[in-house]
């Protein structure tokens, strides 16, 4: 299986100028070919764990899918023992009714022995029949470096015309601001390589019926962190995440509050700083954007409404009883 972890030998300087050496480990970044039915759609740099559900997250970030019926195969391209991964209906085996895979949520259990002794960073997604495939234009012959996501695709109007999920009534929910802020130290409880590392980036989701984060993923690129979260819940069948938080170890750029709202989520909450384009989207999307979410403080940047002080949800309850 693929490590998201490397170990190297380095000097390490202390302040009185000795040096010791020791091993260290480091974040793994290395580079995933995303294909459509055969064709490169993108290369991103990415920590190589779970690159299923990165796929699947950045095809739906795209507008390409918005559920798992839209996919009926996602599988790595070994050029040495040919593809590995889910297995299209014709390959079934005998006791499985292929209408009925198909319809099956993909989900990670599903894909679990495809991340075995793989030998090629290049994951091929085969849409199901009823899905047109991307359009030339969609397809970046290009790098998608760690820091950026959809570079090129800065335009609010764009997502609001591919948008899949939008928000509605049942994205009304409210949240205490303790719990709010809360949420980043959660998320870090579960960053088990980047307590490691010091270098990945963190994404969780939140499930504000069970008050649980649902799943962590981390990745060099903040973008691909979120793009593992929403490919997971898209393969879990849970989309759209109309009672769900995003929560995020970096910046809110333009392009996770993209994701976000490709996805249906209500709420985003990020440790540092968002962007004034992210602001808009946010603000014009009904979501809700928190930024600067450390220890007991937060700021607000759209969809205050969602987030309350803990007197009132106090008030309320003594109201109900």
């Amino acid at each position: 299986m693929r490590s998201s972890q490397a170990r190297i030998r380095v000097a390490r300087v202390t302040k009185d100028g000795g040096r010791t050496h020791r091993a260290d480990t480091l974040a793994v970044e290395e580079p995933l070919e995303i294909r459509v039915n055969g064709q490169r759609l993108a290369v991103t740099m990415r920590t190589p764990v779970h690159d299923f559900s990165l796929a699947v997250g950045f095809a739906l970030s795209e507008g390409i899918i918005n559920s798992a019926d839209d996919v009926a195969n996602v599988r790595y391209c070994q050029k040495d023992s040919g593809p590995k991964g889910l297995k299209p209906a014709g390959q079934l085996p005998p006791d499985v009714d292929a209408s009925a895979a198909l319809a099956m949520p993909l989900t990670l259990g599903t894909f679990a022995g495809a991340q075995e002794d793989t030998s090629d960073n290049v994951v091929d997604i085969t849409l199901a029949p009823h899905v047109p495939p991307p359009a030339s234009a969609a397809q970046r012959q290009l790098v998608v470096n760690s820091s950026c996501g959809l570079c090129g695709r800065q335009s609010i109007d764009d997502v609001h015309q591919s948008g899949c999920y939008p928000l509605d009534e049942r994205s009304n929910f409210t949240l205490d601001e303790h719990t709010v802020m809360s949420l980043p130290d959660q998320l870090s409880q579960d960053q088990k390589v980047f307590a490691k590392t010091g270098g990945l980036h963190g994404a969780g989701l939140y499930d504000v019926d069970t008050g649980e984060i649902l799943v962590v993923r981390e990745d060099v690129g903040r973008h691909n962190a979120v793009d593992k979260v929403l490919g997971w819940a898209l393969m879990q069948g849970l989309l759209p995440l109309r009672r769900h938080v995003l929560v995020t170890s970096s910046r809110a750029s333009f392009e996770l509050v993209q994701k976000a709202a490709m996805a249906g989520v209500p709420m985003m909450v990020a440790v540092s700083a968002p962007s004034s384009l992210a602001v808009e989207l946010a603000r014009e999307s009904d979501m809700t954007l928190v930024g600067f979410t450390r220890g007991h403080r937060c700021v607000i940047y759209a969809g205050e409404d969602r987030i309350v002080p803990p007197e009132v949800i106090a008030d309320d309850v003594a109201v109900a009883q």
